[in-house]
């Protein structure tokens, strides 16, 4: 991969590529991947989709991550989420300059963030804001 490149469409492709082959080959991440996903060389199209969404503006993603990461909860922890963000770290840095790479990071962890929001945040009933005196 050419590291001068910025991020491009063919770039997240190729970078996606990398990554996910990593993750299919992960002992901890590639059971749960492997399982959830059939088709690879689609969900790759949806990968490559939503990150020209999210970093390019493309408009091109029209999926809901939350849902689809959801229909997993029971098998995801927050521990892998961390797995997933030090293996897109490396790939990141070994494929994209360094500029894009801590562009596609920063990114990735706003997104792991607000995933593990979505599927453990859970307010506890007797602090909630109705219960707590004022």
């Amino acid at each position: 991969m050419d590291r001068d490149r910025q991020i491009d469409e063919e770039g997240l492709s190729q970078l996606l590529a990398l990554f996910y082959a990593r993750v299919r080959d992960d002992a901890e991440l590639g059971p749960i991947f492997n399982d959830a996903v059939s088709d690879w060389p689609e969900h790759l199209e949806k990968l490559t989709a939503f990150w020209s969404s999210v970093m390019l503006t493309s408009g091109r993603y029209k999926g809901n991550p939350v849902a689809a990461h959801f229909l997993h909860r029971e098998r995801i922890t927050p521990a892998l989420f961390q797995r997933w963000l030090a293996l897109w770290q490396q790939a990141t840095a070994e494929a994209m300059p360094s500029p894009a790479a801590a562009a596609l990071q920063a990114k990735a962890a706003r997104i792991a963030e607000s995933l593990q929001l979505a599927l453990f945040f859970k307010l506890d009933p007797v602090r909630s804001p109705s219960r707590v005196a004022a």
